[in-house]
């Protein structure tokens, strides 16, 4: 191990600063949004059987519920444009403008060069959760996803019922194209009711047991057409097992909700991001 500097302590004790300080973004009108909910119909639902996954739809304006349904279960939750895949939830940009984990207020941002809020967290009813001792939360950004890559280099295994493996094969039926065609849309997830964080002492990435029950729920206001893809995730609560058929796990609700005529006034979908993208010539 290298010998510490002298100045060591002292350059520990330096400050942090927020990379990106987000007190100018475009602040959701959430007043309009829940307003806009409460005589909304719904229109849609689709049930995501345990170690699987399922796609959905939801038009620009529209609301989309996750639910917890039977059983303590963590879903992994891919987005993209419904008119354009290329246009993908960012996980990491999410993560650099909201934090680790996301909860009521916060947006999921779409990838470069579009990047605007693709949908709105409205109602979380783990909110009431925080950051526990560990450094734990939930509903985190930080996570990629269970995937038979990773199992296979550090187990040798062949496990096809992880959540990249899901997402791959609903995307495929969904869009009618092959596996090998839908795997690279596939993308890093919202880790939905997932409760996650990093060591103190090693930095590595550890989850504990979700704290989700039935009945409880994330719901999102679509900024854009939305198609969805949620996996329930073979790690059931993520309370031990993270990629196995030996975890418990339990179904996962999605339901599509549409607000009544005029409620959301004169609210427009946002446009892409204005940048010119001359990048300097």
């Amino acid at each position: 191990m290298t010998q510490a500097p002298a100045d060591a302590a002292t350059r520990r004790a330096v400050a942090p600063v927020i990379c990106y300080p987000n007190d100018t973004l475009p602040v959701p009108d959430l007043g309009l949004y829940r307003a806009a909910r409460e005589g909304a119909a719904k229109v849609a639902e689709v049930a995501v059987e345990p170690r699987e996954a399922a796609c959905f739809r939801v038009g620009a304006g529209q609301f989309f519920r996750i639910s917890s349904v039977e059983g303590p279960q963590v879903g992994d939750l891919n987005l993209w444009n419904a008119d354009d895949l290329s246009e993908r939830f960012y996980s990491g940009k999410t993560r650099a403008l909201h934090g680790t984990h996301v909860t009521t207020g916060e947006r999921l941002w779409s990838s470069f060069p579009h990047l605007r809020p693709m949908a709105t967290i409205i109602a979380d009813t783990l909110d009431w959760y925080g950051i526990d001792e560990y450094g734990g939360s939930v509903h985190d950004v930080i996570g990629t996803r269970c995937d038979p890559y990773t199992g296979n280099l550090l187990s040798g295994v062949q496990y096809h019922h992880c959540c990249h493996s899901n997402l791959t094969r609903a995307l495929a039926d969904e869009l009618g194209v092959s596996l090998a065609d839908a795997e690279p849309h596939v993308h890093d997830v919202l880790n939905v009711f997932m409760c996650t964080g990093f060591t103190r002492d090693t930095g590595q990435y550890f989850m504990k047991a979700s704290p989700v029950r039935p009945g409880d729920y994330l719901e999102f206001f679509a900024e854009i057409d939305l198609l969805g893809a949620l996996s329930a995730c073979p790690g059931g609560d993520c309370s031990s097992e993270h990629t196995s058929d030996t975890a418990a796990c339990f179904p996962l609700l999605v339901e599509v909700f549409a607000p009544a005529e005029g409620a959301l006034g004169d609210w427009q979908s946002p446009p892409r991001n204005g940048y010119d993208r001359s990048h300097g010539r």
